[in-house]
């Protein structure tokens, strides 16, 4: 059996669970129990076989089961189309997260070659409604499922910002050190603005071709501050870095860019923004958008990905519930 899904997964002390051995494959999952029993903490584990901190966001010290604060681990046996990999993911007290993909250390980054994973988890609910910062994260992990790169532009251009950032709060005004900070950011910001580009049309495109139940998003990026126009690729970014210094240097940090653009998204069929949109309205849109990005995965990869869904019928009605497990199963 080909396609993209786990053969196996075992968690050694990670979060709730002391250890927890389960043996998979390929048919849908779904993990019932009363509450605390660690439901979500499996589909934490899952979550971590992708680049990033998974879907809560913890650092590695969080995720260790308590009182004995030893460390964890995550091991996984996933098959990815026609190969199979031997994945292992894991934190000591105190340090770093690892990886080892088939007994090979690697960086996180490669773990989004070998396997897409997606999700939607309640505190996504409020998407829409509260600040831009999740919306560019929402934004940055789709694209990252669809160009693992984009991480690496994402990284580049925070680390450069944060010292573009440090010499504007002392008051530097040397602007060769500017020019080096700002040509690092420039480029990657140029990227990661070309990545989010290409992911808002291939989610138009999945959206306009599947045959679903879930409403249409219209979506567009914003700019700084919620412009509609701003600064598009490498020598627009280096431009406006320059002309910037003197504002920014006031501010004491960098006010143009791709770190503040924003997601903007509207209820197509009712030509309302999604922030004004029903409760049950913004959960079918986005729910919407999470499909869209799985269908057009199953495309550009070659196998729907691993989806991860976590309380996902809240706020549902009957019909939108039968909807989606059609959907998905």
């Amino acid at each position: 059996m080909t396609g993209l899904f786990l053969r196996a997964l075992t968690l050694s002390h990670f979060r709730s669970h002391k250890r927890a051995v389960l043996g998979l494959d390929g048919r849908p999952v779904a993990i019932s129990g009363p509450n605390g029993a660690g439901k979500t903490n499996i589909l934490e584990a899952v979550s971590l076989l992708s680049p990033g901190r998974g879907l809560r966001r913890a650092t590695a010290d969080e995720i260790a089961r308590r009182p004995e604060a030893l460390g964890w681990k995550v091991m996984a046996r996933l098959q990815s189309l026609h190969q199979l990999h031997e994945v292992e993911t894991w934190a000591e007290g105190g340090a770093a997260r690892q990886v080892k993909i088939d007994d090979k250390p690697a960086p996180q980054l490669a773990l989004g070659r070998i396997a897409r994973i997606i999700w939607l988890v309640p505190v996504m609910d409020r998407l829409w409604t509260e600040g831009a910062e999740g919306r560019r994260r929402f934004l940055d992990r789709m694209a990252m499922s669809f160009e693992p790169g984009h991480g690496d532009a994402v990284l580049t251009y925070e680390k450069a910002m944060r010292e573009r950032n440090r010499l504007l709060k002392d008051g530097q005004s040397d602007r060769h050190w500017y020019h080096a900070l700002e040509a690092q950011m420039a480029r990657a910001g140029g990227t990661i603005q070309a990545n989010r580009t290409f992911t808002l049309e291939r989610l138009a495109q999945a959206q306009q071709a599947g045959a679903t139940a879930f409403p249409t998003a219209d979506l567009k990026i914003l700019h700084a501050d919620g412009a509609e126009t701003g600064p598009e690729g490498e020598a627009a970014l280096t431009e406006a870095f320059e002309a910037g210094r003197g504002r920014d240097l006031a501010a004491g940090r960098t006010l143009a860019g791709p770190h503040r653009a924003d997601l903007a998204a509207r209820y197509a069929a009712k030509d309302v923004d999604a922030k004004d949109a029903s409760t049950g309205e913004q959960k079918a849109l986005l729910i919407s958008l999470v499909l869209a990005n799985a269908r057009a995965l199953a495309e550009d990869f070659g196998a729907p990905p691993i989806l991860l869904l976590d309380e996902v019928a809240a706020h549902l009605d009957a019909n939108r519930r039968a909807a989606l497990y059609d959907e998905i199963c």
